[in-house]
């Protein structure tokens, strides 16, 4: 592990999310070459997941321009289409870019800094991807639903996002946390 992140890293702490590591009094710490492996073919897991739903949705972004009824819409319309389209490609853009980290680094003895900066890039593309979602939603909405009601739907999902992907893990790692202060506390 580079010195870095060693300091940030705190016993039984994951080094990229702050998160705490599952072992027991019972277990033997993981050693950290096989904590990266592992924290590496979670990323790639994940990685997989996150890619196709962004490559099927760009994808369709892409070819909604093609369309007959795309000439129809107005300016507004076209301004959220060039927005969706940009940040659909900066989320393909995240999301596959680990994959090609890995590809030049392979071999290099930089599998900390890769699964480091790979973790950020995927948590920058579920970002971007979110926001894709929300405004791909704003577009067929607009079209679709008259008036007010597709800005308060597409505000209602986009709070379904922020909390289902950001505020219940976070709020998941601060209980994890407490739990384990408690825990050492009691020792």
């Amino acid at each position: 592990m580079t010195a870095e992140t060693t300091a940030r890293e705190a016993p039984g702490q994951c080094a990229s999310c702050g998160g705490t590591t599952s072992t027991t009094e019972h277990e033997a710490p993981e050693p950290p070459h096989e904590r990266v492996n592992r924290r590496w073919n979670e990323i790639m897991q994940e990685t997989r997941v996150a890619q196709t739903g962004v490559q099927i949705l760009f994808g369709f972004l892409l070819s909604v321009a093609f369309t007959p009824l795309f000439r129809d819409l107005g300016t507004f319309d076209h301004a959220v289409y060039v927005i969706t389209v940009v940040l659909g490609a900066l989320a393909t853009g995240s999301l596959i870019a680990p994959v090609s980290i890995h590809r030049f680094l392979s071999g290099q003895r930089m599998k900390d800094e890769t699964v480091e900066i790979a973790h950020r890039l995927m948590m920058c593309g579920m970002v971007l991807l979110a926001l894709t979602i929300g405004c791909t939603l704003l577009l067929i909405l607009h079209v679709v639903v008259p008036g007010l009601l597709a800005e308060l739907l597409v505000g209602a999902v986009m709070l379904w996002f922020a909390l289902s992907w950001y505020a219940l893990p976070l709020w998941l790692r601060r209980r994890a946390a407490r739990r384990a202060d408690r825990h050492d506390g009691g020792r």
